[in-house]
């Protein structure tokens, strides 16, 4: 979810923790496929089948292919929840979070927001 929709509908501190969500869950999806990588390299070893060992192959290649998608996701996801995290702080009255959305550019991602608490507003950029 972009940024200024996820302000728009739940927002900033919701999406950020969504967004924290689903990037640990691509780690944990990575994590997954590195095991069965690791699982069909030492079965490998074990069938002697032509048609076993071309099982196994493919596994081992589309684990490989998987873990290394959800591994860029996981890195991207949580890149650009960082990065809007460290901007959500009002400069002015210094409270976390509490944003309004004024605008938003073509993509989404740099918002113009202002602060809840006293209205100072400020630009997040990803």
């Amino acid at each position: 979810m972009l940024l200024s929709d996820g302000i728009r509908r739940i927002g900033f501190r919701k999406w950020y923790e969504r967004t924290l969500l689903a990037s640990h869950a691509h780690l944990v999806l990575c994590f997954l496929c590195f095991i069965g990588v690791f699982a069909a390299f030492e079965a490998t070893g074990r069938f002697t089948s032509v048609s076993d060992r071309l099982t196994d192959v493919a596994t081992i290649l589309i684990c490989t292919v998987t873990g290394a998608w959800a591994l860029r996701r996981y890195l991207r996801l949580m890149a650009r929840a960082e990065s809007a995290a460290n901007q959500a702080e009002c400069p002015r009255c210094h409270v976390y979070g509490r944003l309004v959305l004024q605008k938003a550019d073509a993509e989404g991602d740099e918002v113009e927001v202002h602060c809840s608490k006293c209205g100072h507003g400020w630009r997040i950029e990803p």
